[in-house]
């Protein structure tokens, strides 16, 4: 078998995995694996910041449901990664952190950016491996991914010292290929059981979760809930994995993004089937409320997540979308029915009477009415990243997605900042899709230089602000908790920073908002001026600066900041 550069095994390794294009800046300690890519065939995209890199990495996984790759050098490289792992551990995205090292001998001399990466990134990981041995490392990049994908998918690291990257290793391409995955079938007796309680209850819900959407189990919750006529909630991890103008969509319950209807529907519930759900804090609120008279079923891919946050009438350890498919067959084989028609109806009348208002013309301009426009404007097919602050759980509320990976949100961690590279992550994922990134003012700034990637490589879309010149989510925190609105306000000048120009500093374009009545057209120039530049295009949104959210600590309890019908 021939030498061959060990670099050389492990771009062989991307490739066979299905890596096309990784995200991340080179510096001496990574030069080898750079010198193995040059002329692979994997594009590569040069980041302005290392966690950028991991967030653009993330919204290709996301789009396409494969590992994607983020790439740094050694000491702050890797650290700068480290919000980008949590963020996708704490989501469930697929992903491989690759960071160059010192050479082994200098790890215990304080050589310069010699950190241990490994131990720092441990509680962020599903794995975080350093290779000491050069054979060792296309095994280990195999097993990176096969760790990445199985079970609860999630992020790994690999730690690559210089020494061990320059070293040749045997090796054939022609004779490996990638780790085969175990499937998590269903324990069928539990499989009948769920069906069981399903014909048993009288007011079901099948609640689906992010779960649905990494399972690609979509298609069978549809055909589930149209087998036995079963309304269907999401989540917010699980928005576009069931369409939202369907007859037996019941909303999303919650204690921040959520409607009306929806936490309604859940509260006369007698039967939850959680599919891929994790029960989070600000979808359940008080779990005394929450819990109520209800049965639960949960079913979940990884054990340790049943019973995490309550314990479930019936736990069931599965593939979303293989225990789907057995509960259907079940179902089929009995022939089960029963007339679930007088609950769907009730749903109907809760959809059409616990609303909110999206059609305010007023000036400032109020948030809803901005959403009121995309979903007017924008087709189904078109792909959305939002992130966190007022304009995320505003987005949950108000907007509507019909497909899955269609609307995609970092709901647990959070990180500011994280639309611009994660758009970036999605259009590289679908050159030919329209993507558009939905921002705060605030969090707009936090990893904004890596529009210059997107300018750089022609990478088109759309950006819509909700300006309020304020940290929006914390000052109604504040004023909720304590009565203030300390250090939250960043109003200076006539409107702040001006976004507008941060745009065109980066060889971008954008337009400033003021009257509801030119949101459709504004954004119907960015749509134009995106494909017409191959830039991404602003439109910058100057909404009423103290609005509030609809929100509380329980689902029976939501303080709504608006008149709403039928309160």
């Amino acid at each position: 078998m021939a030498k061959v550069p060990v670099m050389q095994a492990v771009v062989d390794v991307l490739k066979s995995e299905g890596v096309d294009i990784t995200f991340g800046c080179p510096g001496a300690a990574i030069l080898p694996l750079y010198a193995a890519m040059e002329d692979s065939g994997i594009e590569h995209l040069i980041v302005r910041h290392e966690e950028g890199a991991t967030h653009m990495a993330d919204g290709w996984a996301r789009t396409n449901g494969k590992v994607g790759v983020a790439i740094g050098t050694s000491g702050p490289a890797g650290t700068n990664m480290i919000t980008g792992l949590y963020t996708a551990i704490a989501d469930s995205i697929p992903m491989l952190c690759i960071t160059g090292q010192a050479v082994s001998s200098k790890l215990h001399q304080e050589a310069f950016q010699a950190v241990d990466i490994v131990d720092i990134a441990k509680p962020v990981t599903k794995w975080a491996v350093q290779v000491k041995e050069a054979a060792q490392a296309p095994w280990i990049f195999r097993e990176a991914f096969r760790i990445a994908r199985s079970g609860r998918p999630g992020p790994v690291l690999i730690d690559l010292p210089l020494d061990v990257q320059k070293q040749e290793i045997e090796w054939d391409p022609s004779l490996d290929a990638p780790l085969p995955i175990a499937a998590v079938e269903p324990h069928l007796p539990r499989v009948e059981r769920a069906l069981d309680m399903l014909l048993e209850s009288d007011r079901p819900l099948i609640l689906a979760g992010g779960g649905v959407i990494l399972g690609d189990a979509h298609e069978q919750v549809r055909e589930l809930a149209e087998l036995l006529g079963v309304p269907v909630q999401i989540t917010l991890m699980g928005k576009g994995s069931f369409p939202e103008d369907h007859e037996l969509f019941a909303g999303m319950t919650g204690i921040q993004t959520s409607q009306r209807y929806g936490n309604q529907s859940f509260l006369e519930a007698d039967l939850v089937l959680a599919l891929g759900a994790r029960f989070g804090d600000r979808h359940t609120g008080a779990l005394d409320t929450y819990r109520g008279d209800r049965k639960f079923i949960h079913v979940d891919i990884e054990p340790t997540q049943i019973g995490k946050v309550f314990g479930p009438d019936l736990g069931i350890v599965s593939d979303t979308r293989l225990f789907l498919d057995a509960l259907i067959d079940a179902a089929r084989k009995r022939n089960a029915s029963k007339d679930f028609s007088a609950w769907v109806a009730r749903v109907g009348v809760l959809k059409q009477t616990l609303t909110r208002p999206d059609d305010y013309d007023t000036v400032p301009i109020k948030a809803p009415r901005v959403y009121r426009e995309i979903n007017q404007i924008f087709p189904p097919e078109a792909y959305f990243v939002t992130a966190i602050g007022l304009y995320q759980i505003w987005g949950g509320q108000f907007q509507t997605a019909h497909l899955p990976r269609h609307y995609q949100v970092c709901g647990q961690a959070g990180p500011l900042g994280w639309e611009i590279p994660a758009a970036i992550g999605v259009k590289s994922a679908k050159p030919d899709a329209e993507v558009v990134a939905v921002v705060g003012d605030y969090g707009f700034q936090f990893l904004v230089e890596e529009l210059a990637v997107a300018a750089q490589y022609d990478i088109p879309f759309v950006i819509i602000m909700l300006n309020n010149e304020y940290l929006g989510l914390i000052r109604q925190a504040e004023g909720d908790a304590f009565g203030m609105k300390t250090e939250v306000d960043i109003h200076y000048d006539d409107h702040g920073t001006d976004n507008v120009k941060i745009m065109e500093a980066y060889g971008c374009s954008g337009r400033r908002v003021f009257e509801p009545s030119d949101l459709a057209d504004t954004i119907e120039w960015a749509r134009k001026e995106a494909v017409a530049t191959s830039r991404p295009v602003l439109v910058e949104v100057m909404i009423e600066r103290e609005a509030n959210t609809a929100r509380g600590i329980r689902i029976d309890a939501m303080i709504e900041p608006e008149p709403v019908p039928n309160a």
